[in-house]
């Protein structure tokens, strides 16, 4: 159904039900049978990292459809030029949100813009307020440019604490650089509400920026959510990324962006790398075109979370709801043996996500990677811990 060439759009939306459904179980020897190999480390390579079962980075795992790829291929062309022409990639994202050109700045994944924001905005001791565990990269980033993160505790529902990050940036507002929102956030899967996003802008100063992360927007159903793209163009001091590595299944070619004001991109852009490739750029161009693609992406990882958390939760450990391409379990055990054990069954997991130490983070994956992760499931946790 799927092809190294891309995604087969008949094939995907004709076959959900057959792969969801494909789900069986087979022990370790079957797979150890069928030439599964164990890593040796976790820096694998070449053909032992395509045997792999990869439910660890949130990815999408079928791959660039056919005309992302054929919009890739035939910009090849250009390789050789620096001056290249892009495909117009600013003017489609801004078509795209209905926005202006010039509140788009480009990032070699939404992860750059991150670090961007950290540079511009958190560097000299000025601090940014946001939840843990969420995207922790934001912090370490802002600390590394000798910057400082508040870090709040989340609610005993697992979600971002409003309130408390209000009262947070009050408290700390002359040293804020700004406040970060992962949304939904990264590892819980939870979202922060559209009444709860202005709740916290209409609260906090009016000059604080907030940044608010929408990486995994496309995979959202529930309708208390909203993109907050729409404050921006109230003129609010509002940065909302997104990215191309998530339903577009670019991760390898690093493209994304920020939707916000000219004055905000002003002060970012003497610290973004301007390094995105003629490629990706017709690539993403391609991608935001392929409506129909996502959609079918966005079924088939809804259909096969649900599955799994429902099998998880008949054994009796409970799942977080999420609203992501990734869910966390409980295990009742501390993770980290955890995620150690799957690697040597040849699929690889989420990291340990502090202080959630007995949570396990699972990307939705295949049909097949999600019957092998099912398969260590049960015999890892069959083991006295």
């Amino acid at each position: 159904m799927f092809t190294q060439k891309g995604l087969s759009r008949r094939g995907f939306v004709g076959g959900v039900a057959t792969a969801v459904g494909y789900m069986t179980l087979k022990s370790p020897m079957d797979l150890l049978a069928e030439g599964i190999p164990r890593p040796r480390r976790l820096g694998i390579e070449g053909d032992d990292y395509d045997l792999l079962a990869k439910v660890n980075f949130n990815e999408n795992p079928y791959g660039p459809t056919e005309s992302v790829l054929k919009a890739m291929t035939q910009a090849f062309k250009y390789a050789n030029r620096y001056g290249y022409p892009d495909g117009g990639i600013v003017d489609e994202i801004a078509k795209h949100h209905g926005v202006k050109p010039e509140n788009i700045v480009l990032g070699a994944g939404s992860g750059e813009i991150l670090d961007v924001m950290g540079s511009a905005f958190s560097s000299n001791g000025k601090k940014v307020v946001g939840v843990e565990p969420s995207y922790g990269f934001v912090y370490s980033h802002v600390e590394s440019v000798r910057g400082d993160a508040i870090t709040l505790p989340l609610t005993a529902d697992y979600r971002q604490d409003i309130p408390a990050l209000i009262h947070a940036t009050k408290v700390h507002y002359r040293d804020v650089g700004f406040v970060y929102i992962c949304n939904p956030n990264n590892p819980t899967g939870r979202i922060v509400t559209k009444q709860e996003i202005k709740q916290l802008l209409d609260a906090i100063p009016g000059d604080v920026p907030v940044l608010i992360d929408e990486a995994y927007f496309h995979f959202v159903e529930d309708s208390n959510y909203a993109t907050s793209v729409p404050y921006v163009l109230e003129g609010r001091p509002v940065v909302v990324t997104r990215t191309f590595s998530k339903i577009a299944a670019l991760a390898g070619m690093r493209l994304g962006y920020a939707i916000t004001t000219p004055d905000i991109i002003d002060q970012m852009r003497p610290y973004i790398s301007d390094s995105i490739s003629s490629v990706v750029k017709w690539g993403g161009v391609a991608a935001l075109k392929d409506t129909e693609a996502q959609a079918s992406v966005k079924k088939i990882t809804l259909d096969l979370r649900k599955k799994t958390t429902q099998e998880l939760e008949s054994l009796g450990y409970p799942v977080i709801p999420s609203e992501a391409n990734f869910f966390m379990v409980g295990l009742k055990r501390p993770v980290k043996p955890v995620i150690e054990a799957f690697q040597k069954k040849a699929v690889l997991v989420g990291r340990p996500f502090p202080p959630m130490n007995e949570h396990l983070r699972v990307s939705i994956g295949t049909a097949e990677e999600m019957r092998r992760f099912m398969v260590a499931f049960k015999e890892i946790m069959a083991t006295p811990a």
